[in-house]
């Protein structure tokens, strides 16, 4: 029985010794599991053309380049999103910056840390069902039903502020309809809910080509600069792996800069993967609109102008309890490091 034994242990230790050698050999042609990158979870508040640079990133291999194994899933919401950061989901959340006050307001020991700006507008537009007659006065919108976003989500009060800037009364002035989930917004207003709709690209530029509305005006341009939506983590993770934050803010940085240097044709092909269902026009549409409006981010560096701003928006449409120290839930410092060191 012992010589038995022996001899099957002698044989699984050939068997494991050639198993870790082909392992090794794999490893060595770069066939192993991402040649030891470190993978970071992102979650994605919505799939938007808004969000091009971040596709450019993955697309143009930046994130690669950093030895970042990136998986993007889109966590529909900012609730979502922020829930799904907070339970370990994700490891880097893109989404509103309100949301991390938000949790900073109902107190945490572990805060979430904005920490790379992709984008400094609103995303939306104001799209009607009929088209413009002459100049666009925004008290035509008084007595309209009004198809808004989710209360308290960054598109509504930036939505809420605009309207306030012109004198309207969002609550009052308007039959405000916010019953309708984000993601069901667009059906809703083709299906013939509402007189105006506030909409996200490439949805606008959809029901302009459908002739199913018109876009008669920005709200990005008119609610001035924000950081609209910003790469966050928690401090923990930060604390934990702050070369990853790094590499990843070294990443968006470059895809930044490729950005500000393409034309909305190379950046619609460098992006087109993430939209297959959607016309190549269209998004090369979508991409001119934005670049012109300013709303891509060109460092990730959040300011404290803009972040006063975004608190000044929160404030006038009632979900700030306290203002939030800029300094407590943002940490720029990746972002100047990448500033300073990654080119073009």
């Amino acid at each position: 029985m012992s010589k038995r034994f022996g001899r099957k242990r002698a044989l699984l230790a050939v068997a494991v010794s050639g198993v870790l050698a082909g392992m090794a050999l794999l490893a060595g042609c770069g066939m192993g599991p991402k040649d030891g990158a470190v993978k970071v979870r992102i979650g994605e508040v919505t799939r938007s053309i808004f969000y091009a640079p971040q596709y450019v990133a993955i697309n143009q291999g930046f994130f690669k380049e950093q030895g970042l194994d990136v998986e993007l899933t889109t966590t529909a919401g900012g609730d979502k999103t922020m829930t799904t950061l907070l339970s370990g989901g994700i490891d880097v959340a893109l989404v509103g910056s309100e949301t991390s006050i938000y949790v900073h307001q109902q107190g945490s020991d572990d805060p979430v840390l904005n920490f790379a700006q992709l984008t400094q507008t609103d995303g939306t537009f104001l799209v009607s069902r009929k088209p413009l007659q002459g100049k666009f006065d925004w008290n035509t919108l008084k007595g309209s039903t009004f198809l808004g976003q989710r209360k308290g989500g960054m598109p509504q009060m930036a939505g809420e502020f605009t309207l306030k800037k012109y004198g309207i009364d969002p609550h009052k002035d308007l039959n405000l309809l916010q019953n309708v989930d984000f993601a069901n917004i667009p059906t809703a207003f083709a299906s013939g809910t509402g007189d105006y709709v506030q909409l996200f690209e490439p949805q606008a530029t959809m029901f302009e080509k459908q002739g199913k509305g018109h876009v008669i005006a920005s709200f990005g341009v008119e609610s001035g600069k924000l950081p609209y939506t910003v790469f966050m983590t928690k401090k923990s993770y930060m604390t934990k792996q702050p070369d990853t934050v790094q590499k990843f803010a070294n990443a968006v940085q470059k895809a930044q800069l490729w950005v500000q240097t393409s034309t909305p044709e190379q950046i619609a092909d460098a992006i087109m993967s993430f939209f297959p269902d959607t016309d190549k026009e269209i998004v090369i549409g979508v991409v001119k609109r934005y670049k012109e409006q300013g709303s891509f981010a060109t460092d990730g560096i959040v300011d404290e102008a803009e972040w006063n701003n975004l608190q000044d928006v929160m404030e006038a449409a009632g979900e700030l309890k306290q203002r939030a120290e800029h300094g407590k839930l943002v940490d720029n410092s990746f972002a100047e490091k990448a500033k300073s060191t990654v080119k073009p």
